[in-house]
C-alpha cells in the first residue's frame, strides 16, 4: 500500500477507478485535460499534477486510461509525458484499449528510459467500472504483472496475465469482436420477434438460460427493450476498437468479414447521429430496415 499511484485519463472509465483506488487507500496523484474531473476526484482526497511529467514525477506506478493510441503515445511519450518524469524503475500500466502494436512500441521507447509497461485493458464498460468489477486483460513481464496485481484488484473482478507486451490489447480486440457480434445477433432476434408480434421481453426471458444466453445478452436485452441507450460504451468507442482490430487482423493474415459487417452498421449509425448512444443501439440499424421498435409490451 505504500506505492504511490499516478492516474492520467478521468474520462467514462478512469474517474470510477481512480475512485476505487482512493477507496483502497492507496496516495493517488491525478492529471486530466478536463478540469472539472480532476476537481471531482482532487475532492475525494486525491492530488493533482498539471502534466504526465509532473504525475511521474511523484509516483512509482503510472496508470494511464486514454481514447486511443495518439492519446496514449503523447501522454508516455511526449513533450512533458511520463518518459520526461519517470524514475528508472517505474512501472507504467496503460489501461486504454489501443493497437498493440502501439503498446509495444511505447513500451520499447519506455524500455529504453529503464521504465516498465504492462498494456492492461479492461472490459466491462461504465457498470462495472464504478462497482471495481472489470474484467482486466494483462501483457508483460510476469514479475511485473504480478507488482501491478493488488492494484488491479481494487478496480477489477479478475486481472490475467495472457502474454508480453501487446497480448493485452489482443485479448481486448478479440473481447471486442465477440460483444460486437453478440450485440448484432441480439439485435437481429429482437427485431425478428418483434415484427412477428412476439414480446421480446418474453423472448428474452424464455431463451436467456440456454445456449443462446450470455452476458452480453443478459446486460443489453433489458436496456434495448427500455430504449436505454446512455452510454455504457459509446458506439464511437466500439467503432475505434473495431479499426484496430480489423488493421491487426490484416497485419497478421486474418479476415474478418462478420466484424467487417457490424463495422458498417456501427458506421452507418454514427452517421445517422447514433455515435454517442451505447452500443446496444446498434438495434436502430435493424429496427430502421424493418420499420418496427423494440421496447417492452407492458
Amino acid at each position: 500500500m505504500s506505492k504511490k499511484i499516478g492516474f492520467i485519463g478521468l474520462g467514462i472509465m478512469g474517474k470510477p477507478m481512480s475512485k476505487n483506488l482512493i477507496k483502497a487507500g492507496y496516495d493517488l496523484t491525478v492529471c486530466d485535460i478536463n478540469a472539472a474531473a480532476v476537481a471531482e476526484v482532487v475532492a475525494l482526497g486525491a492530488k493533482s499534477a498539471a502534466t504526465p511529467k509532473d504525475v511521474a514525477a511523484v509516483t512509482d506506478i503510472i496508470i494511464t486510461m486514454l481514447p486511443n493510441s495518439p492519446q496514449v503515445k503523447t501522454v508516455a511519450l511526449g513533450a512533458n509525458g511520463v518518459i520526461e518524469g519517470a524514475r528508472a524503475g517505474s512501472l507504467v500500466v496503460d489501461m486504454s484499449s489501443i493497437a498493440p502494436l502501439a503498446a509495444q512500441e511505447v513500451a520499447k521507447a519506455l524500455a529504453e528510459k529503464g521504465i516498465r509497461m504492462l498494456d492492461a485493458p479492461v472490459s466491462g464498460g461504465e457498470p462495472k467500472a464504478i462497482d471495481a468489477t472489470l474484467s482486466i486483460m494483462v501483457g508483460g513481464d510476469t514479475a511485473a504483472f504480478e507488482e501491478a496485481l493488488p492494484i488491479l484488484k481494487c478496480v477489477g473482478a479478475s486481472a490475467v496475465r495472457v502474454g508480453d507486451v501487446g497480448a493485452g490489447n489482443v485479448t481486448k480486440l478479440a473481447n471486442q469482436v465477440i460483444v460486437a457480434l453478440n450485440i448484432a445477433a441480439l439485435s437481429e432476434a429482437m427485431t425478428l420477434a418483434t415484427k412477428a408480434g412476439v414480446d421480446p421481453e418474453l423472448v428474452f426471458n424464455a431463451i436467456k438460460g440456454g445456449l443462446a444466453g450470455s452476458t452480453v445478452m443478459n446486460a443489453k436485452a433489458p436496456l434495448i427493450i427500455d430504449r436505454k441507450f446512455d452510454p455504457g460504451f459509446r458506439i464511437n468507442l466500439h467503432i475505434k476498437d473495431l479499426n484496430n482490430a480489423m488493421e491487426t487482423a490484416h497485419d497478421v493474415g486474418v479476415p474478418l468479414p462478420l466484424t467487417a459487417g457490424v463495422m458498417e452498421i456501427m458506421q452507418a449509425l454514427k452517421i445517422d447521429g447514433c455515435g454517442e448512444n451505447d452500443h446496444g443501439a446498434l438495434v436502430k440499424y435493424y429496427e430502421k430496415l424493418a420499420k418496427v421498435e423494440v421496447r417492452r409490451k407492458s
